[in-house]
């Protein structure tokens, strides 16, 4: 069978059998689309049949010497493993040549979040335009729920229940979770759908985050928003539209949340993606403890003494 068709076939039947969501499935394509250009490019390719397992470690190496990151190349080689291994499921090989290709080894790094004052500072927005309610709104309820970029982006105006003060969110794996919303979320959210309509143009839409053409925001949209409003306020550049996500999940742990809610409000399958996060808590315990405990240094007559 012809790579191409292969890939496409994979493709299709992950969309069905695990319901991809439209995000995962663009960079599922993404990335066998390149890992076929590669094959193309480098050994003529055509048939799944004649890649080798050393045909894909020499695609990771190109990789590393193109500077990607740890975490870009363990994940190419997972959607590789997965497509490798449906084609000896349905068959269309003899065996699964990825099989034994160990995945490099992540470097552990905490998630970079805002303090809470930080927070405070960027979220003090002059209401003044429909697209400064707009703002407001996004980085109140990302703060509030801790949604993904992507899930924000996808919200819809029927995902939200003033009723029951809840928000529903389709995430990862087209799971669905339930998350509350608390008061400031809540006004907000009522403020920007009352002057939401001012933004759309001249077809209607149910995304709820409007761009000013009057369809949804993109992820590309609400980065450029975060960077100037960082700018705007004297904060760092380095906070991505991930880090609300983090910092809404370490101010709850350093304000007495237990994990396992944390958890369920992330989204997070594994408790064990969770518990990055108690790094973060203990760094901020062994601070709290340098900062305020009145015998943690030495006085300086002690210090003379020696």
């Amino acid at each position: 069978m012809k790579i191409e068709d292969a890939m496409d076939n994979y493709i299709d039947v992950c969309a069905y059998e695990r319901g991809l969501s439209f995000n995962t499935k663009e960079t599922y394509q993404y990335t066998l689309k390149h890992y076929n250009l590669f094959l193309k490019e480098k050994f003529s390719l055509m048939d799944v049949s004649s890649i080798q397992t050393e045909m894909i470690t020499d695609y990771l190496k190109f990789l590393f010497q193109k500077g990607e990151k740890d975490s870009t190349v363990a994940h190419t080689l997972t959607v590789i493993k997965n497509f490798h291994h449906y084609l000896l499921r349905e068959k269309f090989v003899l065996e699964d040549v990825s099989c034994f290709i160990v995945r490099p080894k992540m470097k552990k790094t905490l998630p970079k979040a805002l303090s809470q004052e930080e927070v405070d500072i960027l979220l003090n927005i002059d209401l003044k335009t429909p697209f400064d309610y707009r703002n407001k709104c996004m980085l109140e309820l990302i703060y509030a729920t801790g949604l993904r970029i992507s899930e924000a982006i996808s919200l819809t105006v029927f995902d939200i229940d003033f009723t029951n003060c809840v928000i529903r969110i389709k995430g990862k794996g087209s799971k669905e979770r339930i998350i509350p919303l608390g008061e400031y979320a809540l006004y907000y959210l009522k403020a920007y759908l009352d002057v939401r309509s001012s933004l759309l143009k001249k077809e209607s839409t149910d995304f709820l985050f409007l761009n000013n053409r009057g369809t949804g925001i993109s992820r590309q949209g609400f980065f450029k928003i975060l960077k100037q409003l960082l700018l705007e306020k004297g904060l760092r550049t380095d906070i991505s539209p991930h880090s609300l996500r983090h910092s809404f999940a370490t101010h709850l742990l350093s304000n007495g949340a237990d994990l396992r809610s944390i958890q369920m409000l992330l989204g997070h399958s594994d408790i064990e993606t969770t518990k990055i996060y108690t790094h973060i808590g203990q760094d901020a315990i062994q601070k709290a403890y340098q900062d305020y405990h009145p015998r943690n240094k030495l006085g300086e007559e002690r210090r003379m003494e020696k």
